[in-house]
């Protein structure tokens, strides 16, 4: 029997993570890391939901922590075999991981000097930044296009998804003996729309028995987006930034992002449709990034357009601490371009504390921000939040573009899952919100029968066969409660509830007042 668990990205967003399983071999398809509210990261320190032993191979769609960022974690829990991916996605893993692991060892000494304060036990790391690069050593690059074996009776190709320097969407035989032809299945990864910047459009084979497919926008139509377009939408956005004289602040994904909104705003400057303005990219994971994308100038659509950027004099790295900490200081307009695209780790964090209390400040966010993190939450318009314990009164202007998403909208899907046909025995769903994939389940109707468009849920497994996939009972699953699943979580409603609180102390009238309002918290307590 086959089958095909799902681990990850089922009914949310991130933490690509699905497990093809013959009688002969265990290939596992991504290991990301799950992204959102605090409910849903506590996913990440869980023991994996499989037996590292039936792991043969390891391959992936790309480098985005979502789809590798528990690769240290998988090796460091005993697995020895290979991990496949591209070149591109084999480099970018190379800072990427280790990158990861040195920010979960800052967060964890940070937790435990609060944790000691509090009388509370120390906490480890998912992994550390060592054993994050001792997991580079069983990389196993493999170009697009190029058949390989990966375990008994399996091989793959990658095909360009055009969503990343390097992402694919991978397509699997598996041999099920001369009686019968090779089950063939696509793994589409993350899929890129048309017209992205740096990135052809993407592309794969056709004629499957199983797809599994992306729905991060699949209820979403987009504004059909020329590169004349974006960049006069971005024009608009600079200006009126100038105009409102403070920072300009762009959560940004390191990797892709960052170098589309270098290149755009370049371009912008270069052409004189606008004045020179300093631009700082504040995330060394972006700096080497970036030196990576221009190694790989040659396969990149615009890559002699990246390189021009990174050389423009207005624009600068910033790699120290102190450097970050001193373009707070600075006033007058300018950009800062910093991680993470969500807001919910790294440097950008300190720089939306210096600047979101004041309204000429400008975040504009351009990139999907999932349910729970601050991103969500200052785009759905909250006046204020809670940032690494403070509050903060939001009075920047808060603006977004989404010119700039690396994911094809419902449309976009729906073309590239037209160009797959026929799939003979079944389509899944994942790394979409429940909104989203109901949307492409409707969108994908007339292709194949709705009762073959399957949308698994958390450690789901099925069996796949001939005729089609059948859900079975397999591994306990990991109980997440449902509530916490791509949508604010308690932790979040905790924050709220302390900014309510303090505003409602505030503007009481008086001592006895806010005295009361304390005491009434207090028997709420007291009585649950």
């Amino acid at each position: 029997m086959i089958t095909l668990s799902f681990h990850g990205a089922a009914q949310a967003v991130t933490g690509s993570c699905f497990l093809l399983k013959t009688e002969r071999a265990g290939v596992l398809i991504d290991c990301g890391m799950v992204q959102g509210s605090k409910s849903e990261r506590e996913l990440n320190y869980r023991a994996f939901p499989f037996a590292i032993d039936d792991i043969d191979a390891l391959v992936l769609t790309h480098a985005h922590i979502d789809h590798s960022g528990l690769v240290p974690k998988l090796t460091k829990a005993g697995f020895a075999g290979p991990i496949f991916a591209t070149p591109a996605t084999s480099d970018l893993c190379r800072f990427m991981l280790p990158d990861s692991g040195h920010i979960q060892e800052m967060e964890v000494d940070q937790l435990n000097r609060r944790n000691a304060r509090r009388g509370r036990e120390r906490v480890t790391s998912i992994y550390t930044a060592a054993e994050a690069t001792r997991a580079l050593d069983q990389f196993a690059p493999v170009s697009y296009g190029v058949w390989k074996s990966v375990a008994d009776g399996v091989r793959v190709r990658f095909w360009n998804a055009g969503h990343l320097l390097g992402s694919a969407s991978i397509e699997i035989e598996v041999d099920r003996g001369k009686s019968h032809k090779p089950l063939r299945l696509l793994a589409s990864g993350d899929i890129g729309p048309d017209n992205k910047l740096l990135h052809p459009d993407p592309e794969a084979a056709a004629g499957f028995d199983y797809v599994i497919c992306e729905s991060t926008y699949g209820d979403r139509d987009r504004q059909d987006v020329s590169e004349e377009r974006r960049r006069a939408a971005l024009l608009v956005e600079v200006e009126a930034a100038m105009k409102a004289g403070g920072a300009m602040i762009i959560p940004s994904f390191a990797v892709e992002r960052t170098q589309e909104m270098l290149v755009d705003l370049a371009f912008l400057i270069d052409s004189r449709a606008i004045r020179r303005f300093p631009i700082f990219i504040d995330s060394p994971l972006a700096t080497r990034a970036s030196e990576t994308f221009g190694a790989h100038a040659r396969d990149l659509v615009n890559g002699d357009a990246l390189v021009e950027a990174m050389r423009a004099p207005y624009v600068r790295f910033t790699e120290s601490v102190e450097a970050s900490k001193a373009i707070d200081r600075l006033r007058g307009f300018h950009v800062i371009i910093s991680a993470s695209g969500m807001c919910d780790a790294g440097r950008v964090r300190h720089h939306l504390k210096a600047w979101l209390w004041k309204k000429q400040a400008t975040v504009m966010i351009v990139g999907f921000q999932a349910q729970g993190t601050l991103g969500r939450i200052l785009q759905d318009g909250a006046d204020r939040v809670r940032i690494m314990g403070d509050e903060v009164e939001v009075r920047a202007r808060i603006r977004t573009l989404d010119m700039y998403s690396g994911h094809a909208d419902g449309a976009g899907l729906g073309e590239w899952m037209s160009a797959r046909m026929p799939v003979s025995a079944g389509i899944f769903l994942t790394h979409g919100e429940e909104s989203a994939i109901a949307g492409l389940a409707e969108r994908l109707a007339d292709l194949v029968p709705r009762e073959r468009i399957h949308t698994p849920q958390i450690d789901d497994v099925y069996a796949l066969e001939a005729d089609g996939a059948r859900l079975i009972q397999g591994a306990p699953r990991r109980r997440v409660s449902p509530e916490a699943i791509a949508r604010q979580d308690w932790s979040n409603e905790m924050s709220k509830l302390i900014l309510d609180l303090n505003e409602a102390v505030e503007q009481a009238a008086d001592a006895r007042s806010k005295s009361a309002i304390l005491r009434r918290i207090r028997r709420a307590l007291e009585e649950a």
